[in-house]
């Protein structure tokens, strides 16, 4: 490794209220080692996103042990993590199974911030009795992320029954003509349900981030 190849973002929170999280893909276990080490020098914990199976067995062992690893999400906790804070006001909710590792992502993502959140698994829109025999449930939550591929039709679905903040997330599950995420993206962009927001396809680390950012807006305004 070269010197100043890293440069960790410890200020962040104090700046925007989100710790920098360390994207694993594209660095090698070494690269991850080197992060941790400093990370771990300063008594400061991470969050590990996209670390695949093969990057984490690469570690030294004695980093490795250290890491609360999710393999659905492929995200890792790196040192003690805070309480979480309840209830939960984040309802994380994905149209299929093959969407879970997008919502749990997400989940992950809240609970390293120290936030709870309610999964509602396997509610789409080829089966609708599904959905509306939870909507009230939905409806308790202030935000309701939503991760959906193919047609992406849930998030405007959602968008036209909840009154809450509604963040899309368009997965890449799909077969040909769901090129990969792009028609769930284009869909939830061409949303006729108003004030849905949308990130990046497969991105439940962005859509959670935006969760946090809309809470602590409004823990702002409430203490004003």
């Amino acid at each position: 490794m070269t010197a100043g190849e890293i440069d960790l973002d410890f200020e962040r929170a104090e700046r925007i209220g989100l710790e920098e999280a360390i994207y694993c893909a594209g660095k090698s276990s070494a690269q991850i080692a080197a992060i941790l080490e400093t990370a771990a020098g300063r008594g400061t914990p991470l969050l590990l996103t996209r670390l695949d199976a093969d990057r984490l067995a690469g570690l030294p062992a004695e980093l490795a042990a250290q890491i609360d690893y999710c393999a659905v999400s492929h995200t890792g906790f790196f040192g003690p993590l805070c309480p979480a804070d309840g209830p939960a006001r984040v309802a994380i909710v994905a149209a299929g199974t093959s969407d879970t590792p997008v919502a749990r992502e997400a989940e992950r993502v809240l609970r390293y911030q120290g936030r709870a959140s309610s999964m509602i698994l396997d509610v789409g829109v080829a089966g609708l009795h599904r959905l509306t025999r939870r909507l009230e449930e939905i409806r308790r939550h202030p935000v309701v992320i939503v991760c959906a591929g193919m047609d992406a039709a849930l998030a405007s679905v959602l968008g036209g029954l909840v009154s809450g903040a509604v963040i899309a997330v368009p997965t890449s599950v799909g077969y040909g003509a769901a090129e990969g995420g792009r028609t769930a993206l284009n869909a939830m962009l061409a949303s006729c349900a108003p004030g849905i927001a949308v990130v990046n396809i497969d991105n439940g680390y962005g859509a959670a981030c935006a969760a946090l950012r809309l809470l602590h807006a409004a823990e702002r305004i409430a203490k004003a």
